[in-house]
């Protein structure tokens, strides 16, 4: 079973940066796929950034060209790095992996921007 845990996020002001990580274990293989989505109150969970495992990304519209999305195999790591951050991508932020068709989640970090 693989279990995913979260680090980082926290509380910055408007144009700061933070970094999420998120570490796998209980996988044997690299996971296909490990992505972050976000919750704000009140709203739906929606999609941040995904990374195969070759490296390929993709990026929400939202955050592109402020967040970046990267892996580690060897260590069955995530992160991403939010720069520029804005007070509306303030949310709870979830890491979520993908392999052989099952989807595991983390249990979420809170970032919170103020403006």
């Amino acid at each position: 079973q693989v279990q995913l845990e979260e680090s980082g996020g926290g509380l910055v002001q408007a144009g700061g940066s933070l970094r999420l990580s998120c570490a796998a274990s209980g996988n044997r293989f690299p996971l296909n796929t490990m992505g972050w989505f976000r919750q704000a109150p009140g709203e739906q969970r929606i999609f941040v950034a995904i990374i195969g495992r070759d490296g390929t990304t993709d990026y929400a519209d939202s955050v592109k060209g402020r967040f970046t999305i990267s892996r580690d195999n060897s260590k069955s790591a995530a992160y991403l790095q939010m720069n520029s951050l804005k007070p509306e991508d303030t949310a709870v932020y979830r890491c979520r992996a993908e392999d052989s068709g099952a989807f595991y989640w983390g249990q979420g970090k809170q970032v919170t921007v103020s403006a």
